[in-house]
């Protein structure tokens, strides 16, 4: 049956590894226990469909065999008439009526088999079902605390292959290139500075020594003798 097929699959199915490979495993979680309980209620409507069945097949079994005991009580009676036709007639009609309970009997026991293998899939699926309902919440924290495990270890990874350290070395780089500059054109402002003071401490000495000289200039000369 089409039905057990998809049972069967359901059944088969392990949950861990459709969650790996699910992109939303609490999405793909949800979607399974609800297949579940869907199958779950077609194979307890089938069940009791096929139930129903055997039960129907069983009355007309019976049916038969009642038929084929009152056809007999005819044939003994027109036998006991003297009536050969109408016992004969009788007695094929008793064994029409055992022909058919024989094929009511096998059609039983086929049905007695089918329900049996309903009842066993019943029973599996709701365990199942059962187990995927007290499952999904601890394997879909296992899978969150993977997953997180798995962006640690990447991180780790890429902390590890030099690339977080390349680059605080880069900032370090500029930060350094800009304190040498900062410090550079401080230099230079400083070097502007002293330049000023020694031109005008130079123009000062100039001034001294023109005075200088004004005055040695404006004072009497002696007389060679």
């Amino acid at each position: 049956m089409a039905l057990l097929e998809r049972v069967g699959t359901l059944l088969r199915a392990n949950l861990n590894d459709l969650i790996d490979r699910a992109e939303d495993p609490e999405k793909m979680v949800k979607q399974v226990i609800l297949d579940m309980e869907n199958q779950l209620m077609q194979v307890k409507t089938q069940v009791a469909i096929s139930l129903a069945d055997q039960h129907l097949l069983e009355r007309k079994a019976a049916d038969s065999l009642q038929k084929r005991d009152d056809w007999m009580r005819k044939a003994q009676l027109a036998a006991g008439k003297a009536q050969d036709d109408l016992a004969r007639m009788a007695i094929e009609r008793s064994l029409e009526c055992k022909t058919l309970a024989d094929s009511f009997d096998e059609q039983i026991a086929d049905q007695k088999v089918q329900v049996e293998n309903l009842k066993g899939a019943l029973n599996k699926l709701d365990g199942k079902l059962t187990e995927a309902r007290a499952k999904s919440d601890m394997l879909l924290a296992r899978h969150r605390r993977s997953r997180a495990s798995g962006a640690a270890a990447e991180a780790q990874m890429k902390t590890a292959d030099g690339s977080a350290s390349s680059a605080w070395d880069r900032m370090n780089h500029k930060v350094t290139r800009a304190e040498a500059i900062s410090q550079a054109r401080m230099e230079l402002v400083g070097e502007d500075v002293s330049d000023r003071f020694a031109a005008l401490e130079k123009q000062d000495e100039v001034e001294r020594i023109l005075e200088t000289l004004k005055l040695e200039g404006a004072k009497p000369r002696k007389e060679l003798t």
